[in-house]
Protein backbone atom coordinates (compact mmCIF):
# COMPACT_ATOMS: atom_id res chain seq x y z
CA UNK A 1 0.00 0.00 0.00
CA UNK A 2 2.57 2.33 0.67
CA UNK A 3 6.95 2.23 -0.51
CA UNK A 4 9.05 0.38 1.98
CA UNK A 5 10.52 3.13 3.71
CA UNK A 6 9.36 6.76 3.83
CA UNK A 7 11.45 9.81 3.52
CA UNK A 8 10.42 11.81 6.43
CA UNK A 9 7.05 12.14 8.30
CA UNK A 10 5.38 8.94 10.63
CA UNK A 11 5.19 5.27 8.98
CA UNK A 12 1.79 3.56 9.72
CA UNK A 13 0.94 -0.34 8.70
CA UNK A 14 -2.00 -0.42 6.39
CA UNK A 15 -0.23 1.20 3.51
CA UNK A 16 1.71 -2.03 3.15
CA UNK A 17 -0.52 -4.45 2.32
CA UNK A 18 -1.56 -3.95 -1.40
CA UNK A 19 1.74 -5.40 -2.96
CA UNK A 20 0.66 -6.87 -5.85
CA UNK A 21 1.88 -4.18 -8.30
CA UNK A 22 4.19 -1.24 -8.48
CA UNK A 23 1.18 1.14 -8.91
CA UNK A 24 0.41 0.52 -5.49
CA UNK A 25 3.54 2.14 -4.42
CA UNK A 26 2.92 4.83 -5.68
CA UNK A 27 0.29 8.02 -5.25
CA UNK A 28 -2.72 8.06 -7.44
CA UNK A 29 -5.07 10.60 -7.87
CA UNK A 30 -8.32 10.70 -9.58
CA UNK A 31 -10.17 13.20 -10.81
CA UNK A 32 -13.58 13.15 -12.39
CA UNK A 33 -15.28 15.82 -14.37
CA UNK A 34 -19.11 15.73 -13.93
CA UNK A 35 -22.06 17.57 -15.41
CA UNK A 36 -23.26 20.33 -13.28
CA UNK A 37 -26.92 19.08 -13.14
CA UNK A 38 -28.75 16.64 -10.88
CA UNK A 39 -28.68 13.24 -11.90
CA UNK A 40 -31.14 12.23 -14.09
CA UNK A 41 -32.63 8.62 -13.92
CA UNK A 42 -30.52 6.88 -16.39
CA UNK A 43 -27.79 7.75 -14.53
CA UNK A 44 -28.93 6.70 -11.19
CA UNK A 45 -30.02 3.57 -13.04
CA UNK A 46 -26.56 2.73 -14.82
CA UNK A 47 -24.86 3.09 -11.55
CA UNK A 48 -27.33 1.03 -9.65
CA UNK A 49 -26.45 -1.76 -12.28
CA UNK A 50 -23.02 -1.09 -11.22
CA UNK A 51 -23.88 -1.54 -7.07
CA UNK A 52 -25.00 -4.87 -6.90
CA UNK A 53 -25.86 -6.28 -4.62
CA UNK A 54 -26.72 -4.40 -2.73
CA UNK A 55 -28.60 -4.69 0.70
CA UNK A 56 -31.19 -2.32 0.06
CA UNK A 57 -33.76 -2.93 -2.89
CA UNK A 58 -33.32 -1.14 -6.42
CA UNK A 59 -36.09 1.08 -5.90
CA UNK A 60 -34.63 1.58 -2.07
CA UNK A 61 -30.63 2.73 -3.87
CA UNK A 62 -33.07 4.83 -6.57
CA UNK A 63 -34.12 7.07 -3.31
CA UNK A 64 -30.94 6.92 -1.73
CA UNK A 65 -29.33 7.83 -4.48
CA UNK A 66 -32.07 10.64 -5.56
CA UNK A 67 -31.08 11.76 -2.29
CA UNK A 68 -27.94 12.76 -2.41
CA UNK A 69 -28.14 14.49 -6.02
CA UNK A 70 -30.63 16.74 -4.06
CA UNK A 71 -28.41 17.28 -1.20
CA UNK A 72 -25.69 18.31 -3.83
CA UNK A 73 -27.89 20.85 -5.70
CA UNK A 74 -26.04 24.19 -3.71
CA UNK A 75 -22.94 22.37 -4.03
CA UNK A 76 -22.67 22.02 -7.88
CA UNK A 77 -19.59 22.18 -10.24
CA UNK A 78 -17.45 22.93 -6.32
CA UNK A 79 -14.14 20.83 -6.45
CA UNK A 80 -13.81 18.34 -3.33
CA UNK A 81 -10.82 16.97 -2.45
CA UNK A 82 -10.43 13.60 -0.45
CA UNK A 83 -7.33 11.36 0.54
CA UNK A 84 -7.03 8.26 1.67
CA UNK A 85 -3.84 5.59 1.68
CA UNK A 86 -3.90 2.86 -0.41
CA UNK A 87 -5.10 -0.07 -0.28
CA UNK A 88 -8.18 -1.75 -2.81
CA UNK A 89 -10.70 -0.55 -0.90
CA UNK A 90 -9.58 2.51 -1.29
CA UNK A 91 -8.90 2.53 -5.20
CA UNK A 92 -12.17 1.63 -5.74
CA UNK A 93 -13.43 4.29 -4.00
CA UNK A 94 -11.43 6.78 -5.92
CA UNK A 95 -11.74 4.78 -9.38
CA UNK A 96 -15.03 4.36 -9.15
CA UNK A 97 -17.39 5.64 -6.65
CA UNK A 98 -15.66 9.12 -7.10
CA UNK A 99 -16.79 9.22 -10.83
CA UNK A 100 -20.48 7.50 -9.31
CA UNK A 101 -20.86 10.16 -7.26
CA UNK A 102 -19.63 12.98 -9.32
CA UNK A 103 -22.03 11.97 -12.47
CA UNK A 104 -24.93 12.04 -9.27
CA UNK A 105 -24.28 15.39 -8.00
CA UNK A 106 -22.51 17.73 -10.45
CA UNK A 107 -19.75 18.03 -7.70
CA UNK A 108 -15.95 17.34 -8.75
CA UNK A 109 -14.96 14.94 -6.67
CA UNK A 110 -11.08 14.40 -6.67
CA UNK A 111 -10.25 11.70 -4.47
CA UNK A 112 -6.23 10.93 -3.69
CA UNK A 113 -4.60 7.82 -2.36
CA UNK A 114 -1.13 8.40 -1.28
CA UNK A 115 0.77 6.16 1.55
CA UNK A 116 -0.90 6.28 5.37
CA UNK A 117 2.49 8.01 6.58
CA UNK A 118 1.64 10.98 4.02
CA UNK A 119 -1.99 10.87 5.10
CA UNK A 120 -0.94 11.21 9.12
CA UNK A 121 2.24 14.45 7.80
CA UNK A 122 -0.86 16.30 5.93
CA UNK A 123 -3.10 15.61 8.27
CA UNK A 124 -0.73 16.85 10.89
CA UNK A 125 0.10 19.91 8.53
CA UNK A 126 -3.53 21.68 8.29
CA UNK A 127 -3.90 20.67 12.03
CA UNK A 128 -1.26 22.61 13.05
CA UNK A 129 -1.33 25.48 10.35
CA UNK A 130 -5.31 25.86 10.32
CA UNK A 131 -5.00 25.86 6.31
CA UNK A 132 -7.25 23.58 4.05
CA UNK A 133 -5.26 21.36 2.69
CA UNK A 134 -8.10 18.44 2.03
CA UNK A 135 -11.73 19.41 2.42
CA UNK A 136 -12.10 15.29 3.54
CA UNK A 137 -10.28 13.01 5.40
CA UNK A 138 -10.10 8.90 5.42
CA UNK A 139 -7.49 8.11 8.39
CA UNK A 140 -7.35 5.32 11.21
CA UNK A 141 -9.29 5.60 14.07
CA UNK A 142 -5.96 4.90 15.60
CA UNK A 143 -6.04 8.62 16.18
CA UNK A 144 -9.21 8.98 17.89
CA UNK A 145 -7.10 10.08 20.77
CA UNK A 146 -5.67 12.30 19.06
CA UNK A 147 -8.43 14.28 17.32
CA UNK A 148 -10.61 14.72 20.20
CA UNK A 149 -7.80 16.01 22.30
CA UNK A 150 -6.46 18.25 20.21
CA UNK A 151 -9.93 20.27 19.28
CA UNK A 152 -9.46 20.23 15.44
CA UNK A 153 -11.79 17.75 14.83
CA UNK A 154 -15.60 17.88 13.82
CA UNK A 155 -17.45 15.83 16.61
CA UNK A 156 -20.19 13.81 13.77
CA UNK A 157 -22.27 13.04 16.12
CA UNK A 158 -23.14 16.86 16.75
CA UNK A 159 -22.58 17.73 12.76
CA UNK A 160 -25.24 15.06 11.99
CA UNK A 161 -27.63 16.83 14.08
CA UNK A 162 -26.58 20.56 13.64
CA UNK A 163 -24.40 22.51 11.18
CA UNK A 164 -24.36 19.38 8.94
CA UNK A 165 -28.22 17.95 9.44
CA UNK A 166 -29.09 18.95 6.07
CA UNK A 167 -26.40 17.10 4.39
CA UNK A 168 -26.75 14.08 6.56
CA UNK A 169 -28.13 11.17 4.51
CA UNK A 170 -31.68 9.87 6.10
CA UNK A 171 -30.27 6.17 5.22
CA UNK A 172 -27.06 6.38 6.56
CA UNK A 173 -27.90 3.91 9.99
CA UNK A 174 -25.02 4.79 11.88
CA UNK A 175 -26.10 1.86 14.16
CA UNK A 176 -25.28 -0.61 11.16
CA UNK A 177 -21.28 -0.24 11.37
CA UNK A 178 -19.49 -2.49 13.64
CA UNK A 179 -16.57 -0.25 14.36
CA UNK A 180 -19.02 2.55 15.60
CA UNK A 181 -17.36 2.25 19.32
CA UNK A 182 -13.58 3.08 17.48
CA UNK A 183 -14.64 6.38 16.66
CA UNK A 184 -15.99 7.46 19.77
CA UNK A 185 -14.38 9.63 22.12
CA UNK A 186 -14.34 9.23 26.39
CA UNK A 187 -17.15 12.77 25.88
CA UNK A 188 -19.12 9.77 24.25
CA UNK A 189 -19.31 11.79 20.67
CA UNK A 190 -18.63 9.82 17.67
CA UNK A 191 -15.50 11.91 15.71
CA UNK A 192 -14.72 8.86 12.91
CA UNK A 193 -17.01 6.93 11.25
CA UNK A 194 -15.24 3.12 9.61
CA UNK A 195 -15.09 3.44 5.78
CA UNK A 196 -12.89 0.08 5.85
CA UNK A 197 -11.44 -2.55 8.68
CA UNK A 198 -9.67 -5.86 8.68
CA UNK A 199 -8.51 -7.85 11.32
CA UNK A 200 -5.31 -9.22 12.64
CA UNK A 201 -5.79 -13.14 13.06
CA UNK A 202 -4.17 -16.20 13.28
CA UNK A 203 -3.80 -18.02 10.30
CA UNK A 204 -3.06 -21.69 9.75
CA UNK A 205 -2.81 -24.61 7.33
CA UNK A 206 -6.29 -26.68 7.99
CA UNK A 207 -5.08 -29.44 5.28
CA UNK A 208 -2.15 -30.33 7.72
CA UNK A 209 -4.01 -30.12 11.13
CA UNK A 210 -6.48 -32.24 9.75
CA UNK A 211 -4.01 -34.79 8.81
CA UNK A 212 -4.91 -37.98 10.46
CA UNK A 213 -1.01 -39.28 10.92
CA UNK A 214 0.33 -35.76 12.15
CA UNK A 215 -2.89 -35.45 14.26
CA UNK A 216 -2.21 -38.65 15.86
CA UNK A 217 1.37 -37.90 16.37
CA UNK A 218 1.14 -34.40 18.28
CA UNK A 219 -1.50 -35.81 20.29
CA UNK A 220 1.02 -38.84 21.24
CA UNK A 221 3.71 -35.84 22.35
CA UNK A 222 1.53 -33.47 24.28
CA UNK A 223 -1.56 -35.46 25.13
CA UNK A 224 -3.90 -33.07 23.73
CA UNK A 225 -5.49 -32.50 20.27
CA UNK A 226 -3.54 -30.34 17.44
CA UNK A 227 -6.27 -28.17 16.38
CA UNK A 228 -6.90 -24.37 16.81
CA UNK A 229 -4.12 -23.06 19.32
CA UNK A 230 -6.18 -21.33 22.26
CA UNK A 231 -3.35 -20.34 24.17
CA UNK A 232 0.54 -19.11 23.31
CA UNK A 233 1.89 -22.54 25.02
CA UNK A 234 -0.63 -24.37 22.32
CA UNK A 235 0.93 -22.45 19.91
CA UNK A 236 4.19 -22.66 20.56
CA UNK A 237 3.95 -26.65 20.87
CA UNK A 238 2.86 -26.73 17.38
CA UNK A 239 5.70 -24.21 16.16
CA UNK A 240 8.01 -27.01 17.89
CA UNK A 241 6.00 -29.82 16.61
CA UNK A 242 5.93 -28.44 12.59
CA UNK A 243 9.51 -27.16 12.67
CA UNK A 244 11.15 -30.08 14.35
CA UNK A 245 9.12 -33.26 14.17
CA UNK A 246 7.66 -33.01 10.98
CA UNK A 247 10.30 -31.10 9.55
CA UNK A 248 9.48 -31.86 5.75
CA UNK A 249 6.31 -32.15 3.81
CA UNK A 250 6.69 -33.43 0.20
CA UNK A 251 10.43 -32.99 -0.05
CA UNK A 252 10.09 -29.47 1.26
CA UNK A 253 11.66 -27.74 4.99
CA UNK A 254 8.63 -26.50 6.61
CA UNK A 255 8.38 -23.67 9.59
CA UNK A 256 5.88 -23.74 12.24
CA UNK A 257 5.89 -20.13 12.61
CA UNK A 258 6.37 -17.03 10.61
CA UNK A 259 7.19 -13.38 11.63
CA UNK A 260 9.68 -10.22 10.85
CA UNK A 261 12.25 -8.84 13.00
CA UNK A 262 14.39 -6.09 11.15
CA UNK A 263 14.95 -2.47 12.85
CA UNK A 264 12.47 -0.35 10.19
CA UNK A 265 9.86 1.63 10.98
CA UNK A 266 7.14 -1.53 10.28
CA UNK A 267 8.22 -3.27 13.22
CA UNK A 268 6.22 -0.68 15.11
CA UNK A 269 3.16 -1.80 14.05
CA UNK A 270 4.03 -5.50 14.85
CA UNK A 271 3.20 -4.13 18.09
CA UNK A 272 1.08 -1.47 18.48
CA UNK A 273 -1.08 -3.92 16.83
CA UNK A 274 -1.80 -4.95 19.79
CA UNK A 275 0.63 -7.83 20.56
CA UNK A 276 1.12 -6.35 24.32
CA UNK A 277 -2.73 -7.16 24.61
CA UNK A 278 -2.82 -10.80 23.48
CA UNK A 279 -0.39 -11.35 25.94
CA UNK A 280 -2.37 -10.57 28.58
CA UNK A 281 -0.73 -6.56 29.47
CA UNK A 282 -3.25 -4.11 30.16
CA UNK A 283 -6.96 -4.23 31.70
CA UNK A 284 -9.67 -5.31 30.83
CA UNK A 285 -12.50 -3.52 28.66
CA UNK A 286 -13.64 -3.13 24.98
CA UNK A 287 -12.69 -1.55 22.45
CA UNK A 288 -9.68 -0.69 25.13
CA UNK A 289 -8.59 -2.03 28.63
CA UNK A 290 -9.44 0.33 31.36
CA UNK A 291 -7.73 2.36 33.17
CA UNK A 292 -4.82 0.79 31.23
CA UNK A 293 -4.77 0.00 27.50
CA UNK A 294 -3.02 -2.74 25.29
CA UNK A 295 -0.04 0.47 25.03
CA UNK A 296 0.74 0.39 28.52
CA UNK A 297 -1.10 3.78 28.92
CA UNK A 298 -3.09 4.62 32.12
CA UNK A 299 -5.70 6.69 31.75
CA UNK A 300 -8.03 8.11 34.38
CA UNK A 301 -10.90 10.37 33.04
CA UNK A 302 -9.42 11.28 30.16
CA UNK A 303 -6.18 11.98 31.10
CA UNK A 304 -3.56 9.68 30.34
CA UNK A 305 -1.04 10.02 33.40
CA UNK A 306 1.76 7.27 32.96
CA UNK A 307 3.01 4.53 30.18
CA UNK A 308 5.84 3.14 33.10
CA UNK A 309 4.95 0.23 35.52
CA UNK A 310 6.54 3.30 38.43
CA UNK A 311 3.47 6.00 37.13
CA UNK A 312 0.80 3.02 37.12
CA UNK A 313 1.40 2.26 33.99
CA UNK A 314 1.85 -1.11 31.86
CA UNK A 315 4.52 -0.57 29.45
CA UNK A 316 7.52 -2.40 30.62
CA UNK A 317 5.24 -4.52 32.96
CA UNK A 318 6.13 -8.54 33.28
CA UNK A 319 3.29 -9.27 30.62
CA UNK A 320 4.61 -6.89 27.94
CA UNK A 321 8.18 -8.16 28.69
CA UNK A 322 7.15 -11.84 28.11
CA UNK A 323 5.30 -10.64 24.68
CA UNK A 324 8.55 -9.76 23.68
CA UNK A 325 10.99 -12.30 24.72
CA UNK A 326 8.50 -14.58 23.43
CA UNK A 327 7.76 -12.70 20.20
CA UNK A 328 11.76 -13.31 20.39
CA UNK A 329 12.50 -16.71 20.96
CA UNK A 330 9.45 -18.11 18.33
CA UNK A 331 10.93 -16.50 15.79
CA UNK A 332 14.72 -17.39 16.57
CA UNK A 333 13.12 -21.43 17.22
CA UNK A 334 10.43 -21.78 14.24
CA UNK A 335 10.57 -19.13 11.94
CA UNK A 336 13.12 -19.29 8.74
CA UNK A 337 16.26 -18.14 9.09
CA UNK A 338 15.78 -14.68 6.62
CA UNK A 339 12.34 -14.16 8.83
CA UNK A 340 14.86 -12.36 11.53
CA UNK A 341 16.11 -9.65 8.48
CA UNK A 342 12.60 -9.29 7.16
CA UNK A 343 10.45 -5.87 7.10
CA UNK A 344 6.63 -6.30 6.77
CA UNK A 345 5.95 -6.17 3.62
CA UNK A 346 8.95 -8.97 2.41
CA UNK A 347 7.46 -11.23 5.20
CA UNK A 348 3.70 -11.05 4.03
CA UNK A 349 3.69 -13.06 0.55
CA UNK A 350 5.48 -16.13 2.57
CA UNK A 351 2.91 -18.25 3.99
CA UNK A 352 1.58 -18.32 0.23
CA UNK A 353 4.29 -19.99 -0.95
CA UNK A 354 3.46 -23.10 1.32
CA UNK A 355 5.41 -24.13 3.58
CA UNK A 356 4.66 -22.11 7.09
CA UNK A 357 2.28 -24.10 9.16
CA UNK A 358 0.75 -21.51 11.16
CA UNK A 359 1.25 -17.35 11.77
CA UNK A 360 0.19 -15.92 14.93
CA UNK A 361 -0.05 -11.99 13.83
CA UNK A 362 -1.76 -12.19 10.21
CA UNK A 363 -3.86 -9.29 8.43
CA UNK A 364 -6.77 -10.14 6.92
CA UNK A 365 -6.33 -7.58 4.19
CA UNK A 366 -3.85 -10.42 2.93
CA UNK A 367 -7.04 -12.73 2.08
CA UNK A 368 -7.55 -11.48 -1.66
CA UNK A 369 -4.00 -12.52 -2.77
CA UNK A 370 -4.27 -15.76 -0.79
CA UNK A 371 -7.25 -16.80 -2.50
CA UNK A 372 -5.33 -16.55 -5.93
CA UNK A 373 -5.88 -19.70 -8.30
CA UNK A 374 -2.97 -21.60 -9.04
CA UNK A 375 -0.82 -20.51 -5.19
CA UNK A 376 0.57 -23.62 -3.50
CA UNK A 377 -2.13 -22.81 -0.67
CA UNK A 378 -5.32 -23.25 -2.98
CA UNK A 379 -6.86 -26.37 -3.82
CA UNK A 380 -7.52 -26.92 -7.15
CA UNK A 381 -11.56 -26.41 -7.04
CA UNK A 382 -10.93 -22.48 -5.54
CA UNK A 383 -11.00 -23.45 -1.66
CA UNK A 384 -8.40 -22.14 0.32
CA UNK A 385 -6.00 -25.01 2.31
CA UNK A 386 -5.79 -22.68 5.12
CA UNK A 387 -8.08 -20.98 7.48
CA UNK A 388 -7.85 -17.97 9.32
CA UNK A 389 -8.99 -18.15 13.33
CA UNK A 390 -9.17 -15.88 16.46
CA UNK A 391 -5.67 -15.30 17.88
CA UNK A 392 -4.10 -17.74 20.41
CA UNK A 393 -3.79 -15.41 24.22
CA UNK A 394 -0.74 -15.18 26.35
CA UNK A 395 -0.15 -16.56 29.73
CA UNK A 396 -1.08 -13.04 31.25
CA UNK A 397 -4.70 -12.88 29.25
CA UNK A 398 -8.01 -12.93 31.65
CA UNK A 399 -11.75 -12.90 30.08
CA UNK A 400 -12.70 -9.82 29.16
CA UNK A 401 -9.95 -7.83 27.68
CA UNK A 402 -9.09 -7.14 23.93
CA UNK A 403 -7.24 -10.07 22.11
CA UNK A 404 -5.93 -8.54 18.85
CA UNK A 405 -5.88 -5.63 16.68
CA UNK A 406 -8.70 -4.30 13.98
CA UNK A 407 -7.89 -1.58 11.37
CA UNK A 408 -10.30 1.04 10.92
CA UNK A 409 -9.60 3.60 8.41
CA UNK A 410 -11.89 6.26 9.06
CA UNK A 411 -14.05 9.91 7.55
CA UNK A 412 -13.15 13.02 9.63
CA UNK A 413 -13.97 16.19 9.41
CA UNK A 414 -11.66 19.30 10.81
CA UNK A 415 -12.63 22.36 11.79
CA UNK A 416 -10.31 24.17 9.13
CA UNK A 417 -12.02 22.93 6.37
CA UNK A 418 -14.43 25.75 5.00
CA UNK A 419 -18.34 25.09 5.92
CA UNK A 420 -19.68 24.73 2.27
CA UNK A 421 -16.45 22.79 1.06
CA UNK A 422 -17.04 20.32 4.37
CA UNK A 423 -20.73 20.14 3.57
CA UNK A 424 -19.63 18.63 0.24
CA UNK A 425 -17.03 16.25 1.51
CA UNK A 426 -19.46 15.30 3.97
CA UNK A 427 -22.12 13.80 1.22
CA UNK A 428 -18.82 12.03 -0.71
CA UNK A 429 -17.81 10.29 2.67
CA UNK A 430 -21.52 9.27 3.41
CA UNK A 431 -21.72 7.95 -0.23
CA UNK A 432 -18.93 5.81 -0.41
CA UNK A 433 -20.11 4.19 3.06
CA UNK A 434 -23.83 3.89 2.33
CA UNK A 435 -25.76 0.79 1.92
CA UNK A 436 -26.84 1.65 -2.06
CA UNK A 437 -22.60 0.63 -1.77
CA UNK A 438 -21.42 -0.99 0.79
CA UNK A 439 -22.15 -4.63 0.10
CA UNK A 440 -20.52 -4.37 -3.56
CA UNK A 441 -17.22 -2.25 -2.06
CA UNK A 442 -17.03 -5.50 0.73
CA UNK A 443 -16.85 -7.72 -2.16
CA UNK A 444 -14.27 -5.90 -3.97
CA UNK A 445 -11.97 -4.94 -0.93
CA UNK A 446 -13.09 -7.50 2.00
CA UNK A 447 -13.09 -5.04 4.55
CA UNK A 448 -16.42 -5.05 6.25
CA UNK A 449 -18.33 -2.25 7.79
CA UNK A 450 -21.70 -3.12 8.13
CA UNK A 451 -23.69 -5.23 10.33
CA UNK A 452 -25.93 -5.97 7.50
CA UNK A 453 -22.94 -6.90 4.34
CA UNK A 454 -21.76 -9.38 6.94
CA UNK A 455 -24.56 -10.92 7.20
CA UNK A 456 -25.85 -10.69 3.76
CA UNK A 457 -26.65 -14.00 1.84
CA UNK A 458 -24.29 -12.96 -1.24
CA UNK A 459 -21.28 -13.91 1.85
CA UNK A 460 -23.09 -16.83 3.05
CA UNK A 461 -22.30 -18.25 -0.80
CA UNK A 462 -19.32 -16.70 -0.74
CA UNK A 463 -17.65 -18.11 2.66
CA UNK A 464 -16.34 -21.24 1.54
CA UNK A 465 -13.92 -19.55 -0.31
CA UNK A 466 -12.54 -16.68 1.51
CA UNK A 467 -11.05 -19.02 4.43
CA UNK A 468 -12.97 -18.26 7.75
CA UNK A 469 -13.05 -13.92 6.92
CA UNK A 470 -16.64 -14.54 7.26
CA UNK A 471 -17.14 -16.76 9.78
CA UNK A 472 -15.20 -14.11 12.00
CA UNK A 473 -16.96 -11.79 11.16
CA UNK A 474 -20.02 -13.15 12.13
CA UNK A 475 -18.95 -14.34 15.22
CA UNK A 476 -18.80 -13.42 18.92
CA UNK A 477 -15.41 -13.27 19.04
CA UNK A 478 -14.95 -10.28 16.80
CA UNK A 479 -15.79 -7.39 19.57
CA UNK A 480 -12.63 -8.44 21.10
CA UNK A 481 -10.07 -6.88 18.24
CA UNK A 482 -9.91 -3.50 18.40
CA UNK A 483 -7.78 -0.51 16.66
CA UNK A 484 -5.82 1.99 18.94
CA UNK A 485 -8.10 3.72 21.58
CA UNK A 486 -8.40 7.38 23.32
CA UNK A 487 -5.71 6.35 25.74
CA UNK A 488 -3.11 7.56 23.43
CA UNK A 489 -2.95 11.46 23.42
CA UNK A 490 -0.80 11.98 20.10
CA UNK A 491 -0.32 8.69 18.07
CA UNK A 492 2.08 10.26 15.20
CA UNK A 493 4.40 10.99 18.04
CA UNK A 494 4.12 8.09 20.12
CA UNK A 495 4.17 5.80 17.74
CA UNK A 496 7.61 6.03 15.68
CA UNK A 497 8.88 5.33 19.77
CA UNK A 498 7.93 1.51 19.26
CA UNK A 499 9.78 0.68 16.48
CA UNK A 500 12.84 2.32 17.36
CA UNK A 501 12.86 0.72 21.27
CA UNK A 502 11.66 -2.47 20.23
CA UNK A 503 14.07 -2.64 17.48
CA UNK A 504 16.68 -2.54 19.90
CA UNK A 505 15.66 -6.22 21.18
CA UNK A 506 14.95 -7.82 18.31
CA UNK A 507 18.51 -6.87 16.88
CA UNK A 508 19.90 -8.34 20.02
CA UNK A 509 21.53 -4.74 21.61
CA UNK A 510 18.93 -4.43 24.74
CA UNK A 511 17.50 -7.74 26.81
CA UNK A 512 13.15 -7.68 26.08
CA UNK A 513 13.30 -5.74 29.83
CA UNK A 514 15.77 -2.83 28.94
CA UNK A 515 13.62 -2.30 25.82
CA UNK A 516 9.95 -1.72 27.23
CA UNK A 517 11.69 0.32 29.66
CA UNK A 518 13.11 2.75 27.30
CA UNK A 519 9.96 2.86 25.62
CA UNK A 520 8.04 3.24 28.83
CA UNK A 521 10.54 6.01 29.32
CA UNK A 522 10.04 7.72 26.10
CA UNK A 523 6.69 7.33 26.03
CA UNK A 524 6.46 8.96 29.42
CA UNK A 525 8.50 12.24 27.84
CA UNK A 526 6.35 13.00 25.26
CA UNK A 527 3.13 12.89 27.53
CA UNK A 528 5.53 14.87 29.98
CA UNK A 529 5.89 17.81 27.25
CA UNK A 530 2.19 17.46 25.72
CA UNK A 531 1.21 18.04 30.09
CA UNK A 532 3.79 21.38 30.28
CA UNK A 533 2.36 22.59 26.59
CA UNK A 534 -1.24 22.47 27.97
CA UNK A 535 -2.40 22.20 24.29
CA UNK A 536 -4.72 19.44 24.92
CA UNK A 537 -6.70 20.89 27.81
CA UNK A 538 -8.34 19.10 29.95
CA UNK A 539 -8.17 15.83 28.16
CA UNK A 540 -4.21 16.16 28.14
CA UNK A 541 -1.92 13.94 29.60
CA UNK A 542 -1.31 15.01 33.39
CA UNK A 543 1.52 12.33 34.42
CA UNK A 544 1.79 10.21 38.27
CA UNK A 545 4.51 10.89 40.30
CA UNK A 546 6.70 7.79 40.66
CA UNK A 547 6.35 4.86 43.11
CA UNK A 548 7.56 1.55 43.07
CA UNK A 549 6.46 -1.33 41.10
CA UNK A 550 5.27 -3.11 44.28
CA UNK A 551 3.18 -0.25 45.17
CA UNK A 552 1.39 -0.33 41.54
CA UNK A 553 1.08 -3.85 41.97
CA UNK A 554 -0.77 -3.76 45.35
CA UNK A 555 -3.39 -0.88 43.82
CA UNK A 556 -4.30 -2.79 41.09
CA UNK A 557 -5.01 -6.13 43.08
CA UNK A 558 -6.60 -3.87 45.92
CA UNK A 559 -8.90 -1.83 43.41
CA UNK A 560 -9.97 -5.25 41.72
CA UNK A 561 -8.13 -4.07 38.06
CA UNK A 562 -5.41 -6.14 36.24
CA UNK A 563 -2.62 -3.90 35.21
CA UNK A 564 0.11 -3.66 36.22
CA UNK A 565 0.87 -7.57 36.81
CA UNK A 566 3.28 -9.38 39.14
CA UNK A 567 5.52 -11.54 37.02
CA UNK A 568 3.68 -15.00 37.10
CA UNK A 569 5.70 -18.12 38.23
CA UNK A 570 4.87 -20.09 35.47
CA UNK A 571 4.79 -18.34 31.76
CA UNK A 572 3.54 -21.53 30.14
CA UNK A 573 0.67 -23.07 31.12
CA UNK A 574 -0.63 -26.48 29.62
CA UNK A 575 -1.58 -25.85 25.79
CA UNK A 576 -5.13 -26.20 25.07
CA UNK A 577 -6.91 -26.15 21.60
CA UNK A 578 -9.72 -26.05 19.90
CA UNK A 579 -11.36 -27.94 17.02
CA UNK A 580 -11.95 -25.44 13.95
CA UNK A 581 -15.23 -27.12 12.64
CA UNK A 582 -16.33 -27.70 15.90
CA UNK A 583 -15.09 -24.03 16.73
CA UNK A 584 -17.44 -21.98 13.72
CA UNK A 585 -20.51 -24.50 14.43
CA UNK A 586 -20.51 -22.90 17.87
CA UNK A 587 -21.06 -19.24 16.95
CA UNK A 588 -24.78 -18.05 16.16
CA UNK A 589 -26.12 -18.60 12.47
CA UNK A 590 -28.37 -15.50 12.46
CA UNK A 591 -27.48 -11.94 12.77
CA UNK A 592 -27.74 -10.02 16.41
CA UNK A 593 -31.03 -8.55 16.23
CA UNK A 594 -30.45 -4.78 16.85
CA UNK A 595 -32.43 -1.19 17.37
CA UNK A 596 -32.27 0.75 13.76
CA UNK A 597 -30.77 4.23 13.69
CA UNK A 598 -33.70 6.62 13.82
Amino acid sequence: MRQFRRRKGPLTKSSFLTMSSTAALLAVSFTVSAPVRAADDAAIQKWIAEFQPSTLSKEDQKKELEWFAKAAEPFKGMEINVVSETITTHEYESQTLAKAFSELTGIKLKHDIIQEGDVVEKLQTQMQSGKNVYDGWINDSDLIGTHFRYNQTIALSDYMTGEGKDVTDPMLDVNDFIGKSFGTAPDGKLYQLPDQQFANLYWFRYDWFTNPDYKAKFKAKYGYELGVPVNWSAYEDIAEFFTNDIKEINGVKVYGHMDYGKKDPSLGWRFTDAWLSMAGNGDKGIPNGLPVDEWGIRMEGCRPVGSSVERGGDTNGPAAVYSITKYLEWMKKYAPPQAQGMTFSESGPVPAQGNIAQQMFWYTAFTADMVKPGIAVMNADGTPKWRMAPSPHGAYWKEGMKLGYQDAGSVTLLKSTPADRRKAAWLYLQFIVSKTVSLKKSHVGLTFIRESDIWDKSFTERAPKLGGLIEFYRSPARVQWTPTGNNVPDYPKLAQLWWQNIGDASSGTKTPQAAMDALAAAQDSVMERLEKSGVQGACGPKLHKKETAEYWFAKAQKDGTIAPQRKLANEKPKGETVDYDTLIKSWPATPPKRAEAK
